[in-house]
């Protein structure tokens, strides 16, 4: 996995090292997933060396990339600094405000008029042990955002674009399917990486298409919800459930949308969750 390194804690990195990308037809690969950016905002999460960088620099019409190393961070501001269009960023992604690098700006437009943003491209090296938390970011700011390409290791790869019913299911799967359409698109080996990895990685782009209009779920917490049935995966969603929800409520929402007790969370479909969730919403509004 590129920069498995411990990017968040640069005291780490002699006892795990760092891994960068190092194979050019790889770095070609990437940028060309992103898409077209002649017209768009690009954000680069984990720049490392620069070596896709580079790329997008010639392409994108803003770059913005964030590196939370400071040595890389400024060797990068040295390797750009000339380019107009490009914005080094030293900070940790979680830490960065997306309503302030891409919300409407004071002054701009008319009163009364709703601005249209203008959706951002989203191009990352995640780290494997927070790429949950980058992306739930991502997503809970996900109206800035038309596509996430992210290259992680094949393992966490798999789980985000597993499907209901296998093991390998899980939060993660639910949560990025609920906000994107995930693809799956190559693997990379550990020797395109500098020094090689032990692990494969893999790229996979996210297209931004928000399903909870569609699923009846839209700004009522649902996201808490998979997070209980979730919560323990050995466990059935009746005893993840049973702490939150009163016994007789949850009996009668799982018999509402035909769904047994000893059912675990990973075999539902999203749909037959949020089945799920608005029968126990609408059961604790009618006790």
């Amino acid at each position: 996995m590129p920069k498995v390194a411990d990017a968040r804690h640069p005291q780490h990195k002699p006892k795990l090292g760092q891994h960068f990308l190092g194979s050019e037809e790889y770095a070609r690969r990437i940028a060309e997933a992103v898409g077209d950016t002649s017209q768009s905002t690009v954000l680069e999460i984990g720049p490392g060396r620069g070596i896709i960088t580079s790329l997008l620099a010639k392409r994108a019409r803003r770059l913005i990339a964030v590196e939370l190393d400071r040595v890389l961070a400024a060797q990068l501001r040295l390797k750009f600094g000339m380019a107009r269009n490009v914005e080094i960023i030293e900070a940790d992604i979680l830490a960065v405000d997306p309503d302030s690098l891409f919300g409407p700006k004071p002054g701009l437009g008319r009163p009364g008029m709703e601005l249209r943003l203008e959706p951002v491209k989203v191009v990352g090296n995640l780290p494997y042990y927070i790429t949950s938390d980058i992306l739930l970011r991502l997503f809970e700011f996900s109206k800035y955002f038309e596509s996430i390409v992210i290259m992680v290791q094949r393992e966490v790869a798999d789980r985000i674009a597993a499907k209901p019913g296998g093991s390998e299911y899980g939060m993660l799967s639910a949560t990025a399917q609920l906000y994107a359409r995930v693809e799956k698109l190559f693997t990379l080996p550990p020797g395109a990486f500098e020094p090689p990895p032990k692990v494969h990685s893999a790229v996979l782009r996210l297209t931004i298409a928000p399903q909870q209009e569609k699923l009846g779920v839209a700004g009522d917490g649902f996201i808490d919800f998979l997070r209980l049935s979730f919560g323990q995966k050995r466990k059935t969603l009746w005893n993840n459930l049973k702490g939150t929800y009163p016994e007789a409520e949850l009996r009668t929402a799982l018999a509402q949308v035909r769904i047994k007790a000893t059912a675990r969370a990973e075999t539902l479909s999203l749909k037959e969750s949020a089945e799920l969730f608005r029968a126990l919403r609408n059961a604790q509004a009618q006790s």
